[in-house]
């Protein structure tokens, strides 16, 4: 337990502007005082000085929102020698309970001394450059897929003959079509202002294709630089890697790949019932891990040799696909975070 090991704790609930700061003795859980400081950097060299007075000798942090409003704090803290941990948001039941900065404060230190399990916070650096990557990619995407049926919506609604013109086009063709409009030549208002509204949506599609582009060239990049083994897998492109390097941060984080693979939501739960024994994949974990992992057993089902045989063995093992797919899930997971262990560094 935490409280051998550390004679305070500081929990710290964090916000935009500013953090509420608990100091804690590890052995009863006792507040000894609390502040409220600015979330910046004059107010994070304040919390090491309020720690320094209120909190002298071993201790540790229990921060909230370590990867938002708490990153900062974190940073500082880290570089300073001190031991963060990360503490999630506490679970709201019902409306009866009290609610403030100071008393979640105090709770994100009481709840890090009630775990046998101590949750470490995501790297930075390489790895927090890569998320910032991977997540504005992800956001390109999807305003691409908006004005793309932004697009749509707006040709059906055209008069013709201009409609029947471009609706038959193909996604490439339209995009370019409608993103040489001249809508200035037209004197009807109603067709002016519709070939206006095309040729912008269009353009702007074009641009999003062009940044998300440049977004995948600069995470391939980083990517051979951190973990070029991880590219010689079937199945694992420059995009499913980042987001495995993202979730997976350092070496150590997971204390095993069972670990990692109940984030990835790949790890069984029992779901039997009567004289029916099975299991079935957890739904809750990293859903963009998840989502990776699957893209990366969808693709090895399709090209590689031994996963095909893999699934036709345990079909005729009888399982069934979603069941066989479960399992290669699990092997799958199992032997990426091997290999990150083995090989990735996010020095």
């Amino acid at each position: 337990m935490l409280a051998d090991e550390v004679d305070f704790v500081i929990g710290v609930d964090t916000h935009r502007d500013f953090h509420t700061v608990a100091a804690l003795q590890a052995g009863s859980g006792g507040l000894v005082a609390q502040a409220v400081l600015r979330a910046s950097a004059g107010g994070y060299v304040e919390a090491l000085d309020f720690a320094a007075k209120y909190a002298p000798g071993p201790r540790a942090w229990a921060i909230e929102g370590t990867g938002s409003y708490g990153a900062g704090l974190a940073r500082l803290l880290a570089q300073r020698g001190e031991r963060v941990l990360e503490v999630g948001r506490p679970k709201r039941e019902g409306r009866s309970r009290a609610k403030s900065d100071a008393i979640d404060a105090l709770q994100a230190g009481r709840t890090l001394l009630g775990r046998s399990k101590l949750a470490q916070p995501r790297a930075g650096g390489r790895r927090e450059a890569l998320r910032a990557l991977v997540r504005t990619r992800q956001g390109a995407l999807t305003a691409k897929r908006a004005g793309l049926c932004q697009l749509r919506a707006l040709v059906v609604c055209l008069p013709e003959p201009l409609r029947g013109e471009l609706r038959g086009l193909t996604r490439a063709r339209l995009l370019g079509r409608c993103a040489r409009l001249r809508p200035e030549r037209s004197r009807d208002v109603e067709v002016r202002g519709s070939l206006l509204a095309l040729r912008s949506v269009a353009r702007r599609v074009q641009a999003l294709s062009e940044e998300e582009r440049a977004l995948a060239r600069e995470i391939e990049t980083l990517v051979r630089k951190l973990a070029p083994t991880l590219l010689a897998e079937p199945g694992v492109g420059p995009i499913t890697a980042a987001q495995l390097l993202v979730s997976w941060s350092h070496k150590g984080r997971f204390r095993s790949e069972a670990a990692f693979a109940r984030l990835a939501a790949s790890a069984p739960i029992e779901a039997s019932s009567g004289e029916v024994v099975r299991h079935r994949l957890d739904p809750s974990g990293d859903r963009q891990l998840n989502r990776a992992l699957h893209t990366i057993v969808v693709a090895r089902r399709k090209t590689h040799a031994d996963t095909i045989a893999y699934v036709q063995r345990r079909r005729s093992e009888g399982k069934s696909v979603r069941e066989a797919i479960r399992c290669l899930k699990r092997y799958v997971a199992r032997h990426l975070f091997r290999l990150l262990e083995a090989s990735a560094t996010m020095a």
